[in-house]
């Protein structure tokens, strides 16, 4: 699922501009009253070993010497632009930001946002995607020798969620309102081969 679930995102992104991952840095939370961000930078490198133009198809020997062909949609319309040794990174940006609102705050109101580009044509493929989400969450239940906390979502679902810190299920308690912020970005970018 993993395999095929990066392979999808490969697909996508060889269609988009290396620009965007700095835009995406951007939407990384930087409220003050965040109490508690934990986040998570995972890079990948594959060097293109050949290239189909006909039938769309890209072989990559990733870093740990496996060769994977992975089809690309009309979307990759850069696609002439690889070349045998070409260098494809792929970065993928997770963060999770969360704070409890003040007694007598207003809840934030469910909000986000999302980022694609592209490469221009006659560019080497690359880009980003990225999105944030941001909802306001009520304790529903704390379960400190589980170190479990029920989060009711604005949309009535409940989640049961294990505390990474069970010290942070000291400092809440049941009908406390959270403030939780989701960020995850994925870049490509294609380098020609170096000399």
């Amino acid at each position: 699922m993993k395999k095929r679930m990066i392979g999808a995102v490969l697909v996508t992104l060889m269609a988009m501009s290396p620009a965007g991952m700095a835009r995406a840095a951007d939407k990384t939370p930087t409220d003050k009253k965040t109490e508690v961000k934990r986040e998570r930078l995972v890079t990948g490198t594959a060097i293109v070993q050949a290239v189909d133009q006909e039938k769309r198809v890209v072989t990559l020997k990733r870093a740990d010497g496996k060769i994977e062909d992975l089809k690309m949609g009309p979307e990759v319309r850069n696609l002439p632009q690889v070349k045998v040794g070409d260098e494809v990174t792929v970065k993928y940006y997770e963060s999770i930001a969360y704070r409890l609102l003040k007694p007598g705050e207003a809840p934030v109101p469910p909000q986000g946002a999302a980022v694609v580009e592209r490469a221009k044509p006659g560019e080497k493929p690359g880009g980003v995607v990225a999105g944030e989400v941001t909802v306001t969450a009520t304790i529903e239940a704390i379960d400190k020798k589980a170190q479990t906390a029920t989060l009711k979502g604005p949309n009535g679902r409940s989640i049961t969620v294990k505390a990474q810190d069970p010290k942070n299920l000291e400092r809440v308690k049941v009908g406390d309102e959270v403030v939780i912020t989701y960020t995850e970005a994925v870049a490509i970018s294609v380098t020609a081969a170096k000399k």
